[in-house]
């Protein structure tokens, strides 16, 4: 688009807002570029971020500035932080509100590790405490990208409830996480990690994102963005810490409040209500009338009027005859009949009918009784009373029946939080979570045997209230606490040696287990002289379960068909073997395979025709993963130096110079055998 916009007599700029990083000053910068179509102008203007102040402007005509003349096509990329609103987007119907920043673009190709069982450090109980013991749980050491990649071909779509706690990016060094990162790489990362959790949710599955307010309202557009706003279902706020117990005395502002933003997968997901009290234990109070009451209308209502002396209002046992007493005061005066009568009729009448009267008044309530009795202030300065209810008979006609209220969002843990730093039998300062906040979490987002996922496991408090709550879990953790704390934490939970946080509350006795597993090795490496070749610490059931997960099979080994290492359906099924495949081992394998089946076969060379086998696809490997993923990558972890590599400064553009290739001399190197040399599957 060029010229003036449509009916306003006004030239059309283009506008874009970014940063870039510049090498001298080592500091990021913002800038501001304005095309001006109908003067012929391109404007540039950099501003430090921090202070606002110009550091640099420039015009030079549209025609001579490369890469914006008016023939190029203007482009609606942007690497702003705010809302994508291009024209050309905004006039595409398909158009979407998101969030973006510097590096969104960017998306790790990431390798499906496979997982590693270290059978030392896996553990049971030694005996069955009871029925609903659940032993196949997993504790996963290692970098949690990476390990919810790992997760997706067994897991996709069976995780009930995932809550996470990640780091804050509040620029704080905890002891246990590096918690200081950029607003862009963090987004990054939360996102990457976000759309793989979305994955392995159940439909019906629920996400809770436990954050504060330095990244919150930004978490939650970018959850809008990856989950669906009409998927958003509340945010639950939690008082963390008490006024008087501050974090730094020279802050600001007091940090007392944190957010658990809740999302579900689809529509139609429904959270667990809070169950409300159906017993009796409130209503212990009876009413004995010693003498004669003064027959009275009050609000066209029959009432007898009692003075303090001819009653009396007695506590006993709680029964289905008893009353419960509640305050006429605040909100009640408005929100009930009751209520209003004492407002209307009774607020007032002390002067009448003295301090402390007792008014029987007929045809009002819900429950079985045919009156309610009401009370008026007792002193001469008061004004509230009181009125006493009875069982509402649509509970004593449903004494048994489940009743629920919506769950509460907020929650005030301040003593909760202050008093768990020795929870499990673990100290964990700066970021432990109260074994009762994770109560309500798994109580209102799971049911016993659902799978609870949390890949920011900390120091395991998710694992524990979940293990005692008789669900499954899988917890994912890469610092070294994943040792030093979840592993002796579990292991307490699991010998019935624990005794803080929620495990009287749910009467824990002990039982069940877990699997500790580690994440593998890259599958492909390089060798001496820099070529991919297959990494040697792979054996053949590994390298067969690697391939099964790039392919999108699912590893199932055959113990009677050597040709069955994994399977997508019931008649399509995948071989990996590391041995050169001649023409007449293919056409045997195909007789086998049939024609009702399929099977694609992984190997390391082949020397035929394969369209002459309808029922065979071949691959080589390495070569046809090669591309697949990046190799070799280990660390995803949220970390600063893994900020998006910076876009090139646009006053001071580099030349481009041809790089010489770099040859590798490998002559005196020892050379490590791969699994291509050793033979045989």
């Amino acid at each position: 688009m060029s010229g003036k916009r449509k009916g306003t007599g006004k030239p059309y700029f283009d506008h874009r807002i970014g940063a870039s990083f510049f090498k001298k000053t080592k500091e990021w910068h913002h800038i501001e570029r304005l095309v001006d179509r109908e003067n012929d102008l391109y404007i540039e203007i950099i501003t430090d971020p921090k202070t606002g102040e110009i550091l640099k402007k420039r015009k030079e005509p549209l025609s001579e500035h490369q890469g914006h003349g008016s023939a190029k096509k203007k482009s609606t990329k942007t690497t702003s932080w705010g809302f994508h609103q291009g024209s050309d987007t905004m006039a595409n119907k398909k158009a979407k509100l998101e969030l973006t920043w510097i590096g969104k673009e960017n998306r790790p190709k990431l390798e499906p590790r496979i997982l590693i069982e270290d059978p030392e450090k896996s553990y049971h109980a030694t005996q069955r405490h009871s029925e609903n013991d659940i032993f196949d749980n997993r504790l996963i050491f290692g970098d949690n990208l990476l390990a919810l990649k790992a997760l997706e071909p067994e897991f996709a779509g069976k995780i009930k409830c995932i809550y996470i706690d990640p780091p804050y990016n509040t620029g704080n060094a905890f002891e246990h996480y590096d918690d200081g990162l950029e607003h862009s790489i963090w987004l990054s990362l939360m996102r990457d990690r976000l759309l793989l959790m979305r994955s392995l949710l159940h439909p019906e599955g629920f996400i809770c994102c436990h954050i504060d307010d330095s990244e919150g309202h930004y978490l939650k557009i970018l959850m809008d963005e990856i989950f669906g706003r009409s998927n958003y279902l509340t945010t639950i706020y939690v008082q963390v810490r008490y006024p008087a117990k501050t974090l730094k005395q020279d802050m600001d502002f007091h940090k007392e409040i944190e957010q658990i933003h809740i999302f579900r997968k689809k529509y139609g997901a429904k959270p667990n209500l809070s169950v409300r009290d159906l017993s009796f234990d409130k209503y212990i109070y009876y009413v004995d009338e010693t003498g004669e009451g003064k027959e009275k209308v009050l609000g066209g209502k029959r009432a007898q009027i009692f003075s303090k002396d001819n009653y009396k209002i007695r506590k006993s046992d709680p029964s289905e005859n008893g009353l419960k007493e509640i305050w006429a005061s605040g909100t009640i005066l408005d929100g009930n009949s009751s209520g209003r009568f004492f407002r209307d009729y009774l607020t007032g009448r002390a002067k009448e009918d003295g301090l402390g009267a007792m008014y029987k008044v007929y045809g009002i309530g819900d429950d079985k009784f045919e009156y309610r009795y009401f009370t008026g202030p007792k002193r001469a300065n008061a004004t509230k009373g009181k009125y006493y209810q009875g069982v509402p008979i649509s509970q004593l006609e449903n004494i048994n029946t489940e009743s629920t209220s919506p769950i509460e969002n907020f929650y005030d843990l301040a003593g909760a939080f202050g008093n768990c730093r020795h929870e499990g039998g673990v100290e964990f300062r700066s970021g432990k979570k109260p074994e009762s906040l994770l109560e309500t979490i798994v109580k209102h987002f799971s049911r016993p045997g659902d799978w609870v996922l949390d890949s920011f496991a900390g120091s395991g408090t998710t694992g524990a209230v979940a293990h005692k709550m008789l669900r499954n879990w899988i917890l994912v953790e890469l610092r070294d606490h994943c040792h030093t704390h979840c592993l002796p934490r579990l292991k307490k939970v699991i010998e019935g040696e624990d005794e803080t946080g929620i495990t009287a509350s749910v009467e824990w006795q002990g039982g069940g287990g877990f699997r500790y597993y580690h994440l593998g090795p890259s599958l492909i490496v390089e060798d001496e002289w820099g070529n991919p070749v297959i990494n040697s610490e792979f054996n053949a059931a590994m390298l067969a379960e690697a391939m099964c997960k790039l392919e999108g099979f699912e590893y199932a080994p055959s113990e009677d068909v050597y040709w069955i290492h994994g399977k997508n359906t019931e008649t399509d099924f995948l071989y990996v073997t590391t041995q050169f495949m001649s023409k007449q081992m293919l056409i045997k394998i195909s007789d086998e395979v049939g024609p009702e089946r399929s099977l694609l076969i992984c190997c390391s060379a082949f020397r035929c025709d394969p369209s002459q086998f309808p029922n065979l696809t071949i691959k080589k490997i390495p070569k046809a993963v090669l591309k697949k993923c990046e190799w070799g990558h280990d660390d995803y972890s949220l970390e600063i130096e893994n900020l998006p590599k910076a876009p090139p400064e646009p006053e001071e553009p580099a030349e481009d110079k041809p790089v010489k290739p770099r040859r590798k001399f490998g002559k005196d190197k020892a050379v490590h055998p791969t699994l291509f040399d050793m033979g045989g599957d």
